[in-house]
């Protein structure tokens, strides 16, 4: 499995007992989808890792406690910590809507309501406070926020997104 078709779950943050278990940290608002899974890939030295899962279940709000098969000591599951989850893209649950994964959108043309077609989506920038589309404009980079009141439409046939900008927001980047 190549971490290009998985998603990122979350992390092994800590062991959770003597007997080989861990918790993992989820990175989902809603984590009792993944509370029953038969396995799971974990990143070991830059390589996705199949391990399959003995038992699991939610553990205070996003925590997620784990028992691998194979794990059974605390040296094994020390050894995990800090390891990533990861599980194939389709295992995605369906967005509708103006909701989106970020990867879903990467090719994605933006359509500004007053502007016009404004570019393709190359990225998303998240490491700011606001994440923010990065728009690829005929060479030109064009950020536009991620800001709900923005965006009026998510359109998955035609891969558009229509968005209604501030005044000028458009312009700073053109002119």
């Amino acid at each position: 499995m190549r971490k290009e078709d998985c998603f990122y779950l979350g992390k092994i943050v800590k062991k959770y007992s003597f007997k080989g278990e861990v918790l993992a940290k989820l990175d989902t608002d809603q984590p009792e989808l993944y509370a029953h899974l038969d396995a799971i890939f974990l990143l070991v030295r830059n390589n996705l890792i199949p391990f399959f899962i003995e038992r699991s279940q939610l553990h205070k709000s996003d925590l997620l406690r784990l028992k691998f098969e194979d794990v059974d000591s605390e040296e094994s599951a020390n050894a995990l910590i800090k390891s990533e989850l990861y599980l194939p893209l389709e295992l995605l649950p369906k967005l509708e809507g103006n909701k989106f994964y970020f990867h879903e959108v990467i090719g994605y043309t933006i359509k500004d309501t007053k502007f016009g077609d404004v570019g393709i989506i190359k990225s998303i920038n998240d490491s700011t406070a606001q994440a923010l589309f990065v728009v690829d404009r005929s060479g030109i980079e064009i950020l536009i926020p991620m800001n709900d009141e923005f965006i009026l439409k998510v359109d998955r046939t035609h891969k558009t997104i229509e968005v209604k900008t501030p005044e000028g927001l458009i312009d700073l980047y053109i002119d």
